[in-house]
C-alpha cells in the first residue's frame, strides 16, 4: 500500500486502523458521523489501475447511509465535510475480506477517489 501511494505521488497518512488516506481538500460543510446519509462521487480501481466502479461518469447522486458502506469507507469518509475530498488506500480486510464481493476478489486491496458531495 505504501509502495501505492509512493508510485503515484501521494503523500499519505496511516489511520490507526492500517488505512492509508490522503486529504485532497477538506470541505466546509456539515461532518458526516455514522447516522449521516451521504451522496458521494467516486472512482474505485485495484492497485494495478483497473477500474471497478466509476460514479463520475453519471450525473445523478442519492443519498445512502453511510453505515452502509464498507468499513473503510464508515472510517475515512468522516475524515472530510461536506464538499471535501479524499483518496483512500483501504486494505481487503477493511472492504471485502477475503471472500470479496461482486467484481471485487477477495483479499484485494483498494483505491478510492471520493468528494463528499453531501451529508444529511
Amino acid at each position: 500500500m505504501t509502495a501505492f501511494a509512493t508510485n503515484n505521488g501521494m503523500i499519505v497518512a496511516q489511520h490507526s486502523s492500517g488505512m492509508y488516506y490522503q486529504i485532497i481538500s477538506s470541505g466546509s460543510g456539515a461532518t458526516p458521523v455514522s447516522s449521516s446519509t451521504i451522496s458521494v462521487k467516486y472512482t474505485g480501481k485495484r492497485l494495478d489501475g483497473t477500474v471497478f466502479d466509476n460514479t463520475y461518469a453519471t450525473t445523478a447522486t442519492s443519498l445512502y447511509p453511510l453505515a452502509g458502506f464498507i468499513p473503510g469507507w464508515q472510517l475515512g469518509i468522516p475524515l472530510i465535510k461536506k464538499g471535501g475530498m479524499i483518496k483512500l488506500i483501504i486494505p481487503s480486510s477493511l472492504a471485502y475480506g477475503c471472500q470479496g464481493g461482486g467484481p471485487i476478489a477477495g483479499n484485494t486491496i483498494l483505491y478510492f477517489e471520493i468528494e463528499l458531495v453531501d451529508v444529511q
